[in-house]
């Protein structure tokens, strides 16, 4: 009898964090749940953060919605999820950067083992772009020409990623930026306006300006040529470097798992939707999914990387 009482105590045991997990989910989201974008509205990580939100409230029936939080080159909106509590109720939408550059530059408040990676669903369309009638159409003349005449640049921030790949790529192809400024938004009227000669941004922001023709890619950031711009080689044809910049959805670390787990299949079966189809469709953007585990293995690498980029720009 005591033999059956130990092996029922023990199967108790063994059942109980999984009864607890199951509850965890099925209560999960017990209030409004926020998706935290430290960026400007309108550009691909919104669009498909807004569509993950609009997935999860049709799931779960509870509300859903997106917070833009620009500032500080997005650690201002990463900070407010690293206040948060670590229930799932706030969810981050960080490029890269906030987990990789901002941290080794030692811009943001918080560190690395403050968030966990839900998963990364969006390598972004990063491209250098100009004015169609600029009197140059790859790196190799814009380097010719930044010899002798002026060019200005427009990034997001010097900590940002795809600012340092630019920054190398420039020294790797011989090009000369006379002047330089980070913007919130890089987009059609940045080079409109003459804020810059040159720009370093994603296709999204200036898709409108492609399809008009009033503005052309010179490169793309990219693993492969860009379906709306086959024409165009990557930065790793031109360069040789390879490092691209990506998106993915964040929490504070002790997030039950359950929750995370939930999250996440809400977050793959929004990426699947015609209206995401539709948007790689029309600016070349690659949108996956890589898990929780892989995730982290892949911002450790990154994280070096970008140890290896600041260094570069700090030369």
């Amino acid at each position: 009898m005591r033999k059956i009482k130990k092996v029922l105590i023990a199967a108790a045991m063994v059942a109980a964090p999984l009864l607890t997990s199951h509850a965890v989910a099925a209560e999960y989201p017990n209030r409004p749940v926020k998706f935290v974008v430290p960026w400007p509205p309108g550009d691909l990580e919104d669009v498909l953060t807004r569509l993950i939100a609009e997935e999860m409230s049709r799931e779960t029936g509870k509300p859903a919605s997106v917070l833009n939080k620009p500032g500080g080159g997005g650690v201002l909106g990463a900070s407010s999820v690293a206040r948060a509590r670590a229930d799932g109720l706030t969810i981050g939408s960080f490029v890269a950067d906030l987990v990789t550059t901002q941290l080794v530059s030692g811009n943001a408040p918080y560190d690395q083992d403050t968030f966990e990676p839900v998963g990364i669903f969006l390598d972004y369309p990063f491209v250098i772009a100009t004015k169609a009638d600029a009197p140059y159409s790859n790196l190799q003349e814009l380097a010719e020409y930044s010899k002798s005449n002026k060019v200005s640049l427009g990034h997001f921030g010097y900590q940002a990623l795809p600012t340092a790949i630019t920054f190398k790529a420039a020294e790797a192809a011989g090009i000369h930026f006379s002047s330089d400024a980070p913007f919130d938004s890089n987009d059609c009227s940045t080079l409109a306006n003459g804020d810059a000669d040159v720009i370093n941004t994603t296709t999204q922001q200036i898709l409108a300006c492609i399809k008009s023709g009033e503005v052309k890619l010179l490169t793309s950031l990219t693993n492969e040529r860009l379906s709306i711009a086959p024409q165009i080689p990557t930065l790793q044809e031109e360069t040789g470097i390879a490092q691209t910049t990506w998106n993915g959805l964040f929490v504070k670390k002790g997030t039950p798992q359950a929750v995370k787990d939930k999250i996440a299949s809400i977050a793959q079966k929004a990426l699947k939707s015609k209206k995401v189809q539709q948007l790689v469709e029309n600016t070349g953007a690659a949108v996956f999914w890589i898990p929780e585990s892989s995730a982290k293995n892949m911002i450790s690498n990154d994280y070096k990387e970008a140890e290896s980029l600041l260094k570069f720009m700090q030369k």
